[in-house]
């Protein structure tokens, strides 16, 4: 009997190409939704550059906003998947030294022993030298972004594309630490009649080349998951490899990234620098949708931004074949986090934003935070758990110095 019992839980099984199929059609949905809102936010810039306003200013930061979730969503792809891992640092790098692009409060310094760039404003300075050599900046155009400045000098710190090149300039820095309020970029930053800060029209240059080559990346990864597209079909020609790839993805957004990198170091400085979307105080939405990100992939269900609906066979169908009480365990323990992560959210959206509740003396925030990072740890040791069950080889989970080796995290 007991072998007829377990024969019937293997027949329940879908197939790894199933799953496979499932995940690849989650990852197009995601990558299409966030080049929809991709696009309105482009549209928005380009009202800003027309007409500056507050109000168009204002209008352009909602797009950015309403941009965030779909493509958080998406991070669980990255990693496991060298095609999306290679191409993320142009879409959404961070931590990014702000003086590379434009002007900065004195506080933020005048040099960098590790970014000869660190101040170099390239609105304000056409022609730029460092260490004897010239970058030509006078036509500031999406190819100059990438191929000259992104990365410049080989620091990843000189981010000049995607999401928070983009966020920096419709919002400025943040210069109030763990109190409250974000940017306050002027909207006269964009206007010719009005311009404050200098240079309006080499911003909204800047500006309106970051926004249309994150349009157009988007548009090549959305390309790449399509039926013949070089990430699907990475993981179609081997099933087997790609059920790795997503608890790979899962396990290392989970912990060495989300709880570590994004989230752990932030709390244990207490330092404002070290939130994901610094300039705009939206860093509770990304987090917050990458957790919501990783259960979608488990359990091959997405909503899309019209509301429609993309399931089909997971991983989660996989593991509760083989041990119906590690599937219900994992999924409990997704839930628990997004829960945590609303409740974060919950109180940014009440006006103690992320960056007020890793401040140091806030016990309340500080314990908000560390409940979502607990969540985190926890789905990751089950997600361990399901890799076991399946007997999946090759899944390697990315670790966090601020979650493993806390000491190296202060010297």
């Amino acid at each position: 009997m007991l072998g007829l019992l377990s024969g019937a839980a293997r027949a329940q099984a879908p197939s790894e190409a199933a799953v496979i199929a499932t995940y690849s059609d989650l990852a197009l949905a995601g990558y299409e939704d966030a080049l929809t809102s991709a696009k309105t936010l482009d549209a928005a810039v380009d009202a800003l550059i027309a007409k500056p306003s507050e109000e168009t200013l204002l209008a352009a930061r909602a797009a950015w906003k309403a941009a965030r979730p779909s493509y958080q969503q998406t991070e669980a792809f990255r990693f496991g998947n060298p095609i999306v891992d290679d191409w993320e640092g142009r879409v959404n790098a961070w931590p990014l030294d702000e003086g590379l692009i434009d002007y900065v409060a004195p506080s933020y310094g005048a040099e960098s022993d590790s970014n000869a760039f660190y101040v170099a404003n390239v609105i304000a300075n056409p022609k730029i030298t460092v260490g004897g050599e010239t970058l030509d900046a006078t036509e500031i155009t999406p190819e100059f972004l990438k191929d000259k400045l992104q990365e410049a000098g080989g620091v990843e710190a000189n981010v000049a594309t995607g999401y928070h090149a983009i966020e920096f300039l419709l919002w400025g820095q943040d210069l109030h630490g763990t109190g409250p309020g974000a940017g306050e970029r002027p909207w006269s930053d964009y206007s010719k009649a009005e311009c404050t800060n200098g240079n309006c029209d080499r911003r909204a240059a800047f500006l309106k080349a970051a926004s249309d080559l994150l349009v157009a990346d988007l548009e090549e990864m959305v390309g790449n998951w399509k039926a013949e597209g070089a990430a699907r079909k990475h993981l179609t020609d081997d099933p087997k490899a790609g059920v790795a790839a997503v608890l790979t993805g899962m396990g290392s957004l989970s912990y060495g990234e989300l709880a570590g990198e994004r989230m752990k170091l932030g709390l244990l400085l207490h330092d404002p620098e070290e939130e994901h979307d610094c300039f705009s105080d939206n860093t509770h939405v990304s987090h917050l949708n990458d957790a919501i990100g990783i259960r979608n992939v488990y359990t091959g269900h997405y909503v899309r931004l019209d509301g429609s609906v993309v399931e089909g066979p997971s991983v989660s169908d996989l593991v509760k074949a083989k041990t119906p009480e590690v599937d219900a365990e994992l999924r409990t323990k997704l839930d628990a986090t997004v829960v945590a992560m609303e409740a974060v959210a919950k109180a940014a959206e009440g006006g103690e934003a992320y960056d007020q509740q890793i401040g140091e003396g806030n016990a309340a925030g500080n314990a908000r935070v560390q409940a979502a990072i607990d969540g985190l740890i926890a789905q990751t040791r089950t997600i361990e758990r399901a890799v076991a069950a399946l007997e999946v080889k090759d899944v390697k989970i990315e670790g966090s110095d601020s979650l493993d080796n806390v000491n190296a995290v202060f010297q």
